[in-house]
């Protein structure tokens, strides 16, 4: 017998912690492999965690609505099977709590700035349990990174027809277009690291890389025809111009984690409220960025009160819900609104008064931020600040080398108007704030 521990995974970039919104399984339960056993939230996105061993559970990180780190332990099971430390070749954790073997060629790929520093690996690799009836090997059975290419013309291995395959493998191998029928495996079931081998084998890609798909001519209406026309003619009338920033938002996140740990009913707070409060604060020294702009009467009308403009993906696309006064709220306010005109406008049950009278637009794609970009203005706004996503990257403080949780904001700003100098200055007051947690709060 020996205890294997799930570590919780990376899983999105910029994540730290997730809330644990269901448990599939209880201390004492046997489970297989592959098995669901806990959904995991975080800003984004619900993510299903499978269990990589059979086993029985001995041990929960915690309750419903608890936060996990990521990296530290999510379920300890008391296995049957021998877990060793891996020799050379390193599994990566994914998303759903399988794991795919590392290739030699994975690991000639340099490692990214999101990923530093690395994420956490499993603690060992299994070595199977020759099943009943089955004869016992004086080895043991050769991992995916020490098994042969699986060439269909070799013998040995068996196809999906004699194996079994969990749920998640044939639900993988449907995503990536493969026949289970054409995978070897030399165990009693065609596993993850089957299919990563499958598709080593194949040159990374299945067939061409994916089913052909026949043309399809879509309409351009309604609401998406609405967005064509406003993103043709702010750019066609506005001459914009971005600025980026970096932002080091690492006492920031602790701020938040800390914050939600001890929110009671309050709704869990993501970035975007505390990046609202900045706004609100900085707009104050510098109004001309909360502005909104008549080019055909030539005026300009600096507003006083900051309503907000919150970019939100619906099924129709894209609509920009207001949050009104949004300088005098607090960071829980704006949190709930953030929910609430959200879940509104992907219903289709955001009123006219809520999609208009914006003064200066947020717009964020979380973790799939990218690195920069160029946001386009809201007309008649005159400025957008498009939100990146969070890195764990060296950072250079006090000439020491430090993992830093950094965050680029993108400006765009209606040159007709508003100068660089206007644009660099708000961007600094922000970053003056965000970087300093006290003094936003306060």
């Amino acid at each position: 017998m020996a205890m294997f521990s799930f570590k919780l995974p990376d899983i999105g970039e910029g994540i730290a912690e997730a809330e644990i919104v269901a448990w599939h399984v209880k201390v004492g339960d046997r489970i297989e492999e592959d098995q669901q056993i806990a959904d995991m939230m975080t800003d984004k996105a619900t993510v299903e965690m499978e269990s990589p061993v059979a086993g029985t559970v001995r041990k929960l990180a915690g309750e419903v609505g608890d936060q996990v780190a990521i990296g530290s332990v999510l379920v300890e099971i008391e296995t049957e099977a021998v877990v060793e430390a891996p020799e050379s070749k390193a599994e990566q954790p994914l998303g759903d709590g399988a794991v795919h073997a590392s290739s030699a060629m994975a690991e000639e790929i340099p490692t990214s700035a999101t990923s530093f520093p690395l994420p956490p690996e499993r603690e060992g690799k299994r070595t199977a349990k020759p099943s009943e009836g089955e004869g016992l090997s004086d080895k043991a059975a050769p991992t995916a990174t020490d098994r042969p290419s699986p060439d269909p013309s070799r013998s040995g291995g068996r196809g999906v027809s004699k194996a079994l395959a969990s749920p998640a493998v044939r639900q993988r191998a449907r995503d990536l277009g493969i026949e289970l029928a054409q995978v070897k495996t030399t165990s009693d079931r065609i596993r993850h690291s089957d299919l990563d081998a499958y598709l080593l084998y194949n040159g990374g890609s299945v067939a061409g890389g994916g089913p052909r798909r026949a043309d399809e001519t879509v309409k351009v209406v309604g609401l998406r025809r609405k967005i064509a026309e406003n993103m043709a003619e702010s750019k066609r009338r506005i001459p914009h111009f971005t600025l980026v920033e970096q932002f080091d938002v690492t006492d920031l996140e602790a701020t938040r984690a800390m914050m939600n740990g001890d929110r009671g009913a309050h709704p869990k707070l993501t970035l975007l409220p505390f990046l609202i409060t900045a706004m609100g604060k900085a707009v104050a020294d510098w109004p001309m960025l909360n502005a909104t702009f008549d080019d055909e009467a030539m005026q300009l009308t600096r507003h006083g009160a900051m309503h907000l403009g919150m970019a939100t993906q619906t099924p129709g696309g894209l609509m920009v819900p207001v949050i009104r006064d949004a300088q005098a709220k607090s960071v829980w306010q704006l949190a709930s609104e953030i929910g609430r005109l959200a879940d509104a406008a992907r219903s289709g049950k955001a009123t006219r008064d809520e999609l208009s009278g914006s003064t200066i637009t947020l717009s964020s794609l979380g973790p799939m931020g990218g690195v920069t970009s160029t946001p386009v203005i809201n007309r008649p706004e005159v400025a957008i600040i498009a939100v990146n996503k969070v890195q764990l990257l060296p950072f250079i403080r006090d000439g020491e080398i430090e993992a830093r949780k950094m965050m680029n904001l993108s400006l765009s700003c209606d040159h007709r108007v508003v100068d660089g100098w206007d644009a660099a200055n708000f961007l600094q007051a922000m970053k003056a704030l965000i970087e300093n947690p006290i003094r936003l709060l306060s």
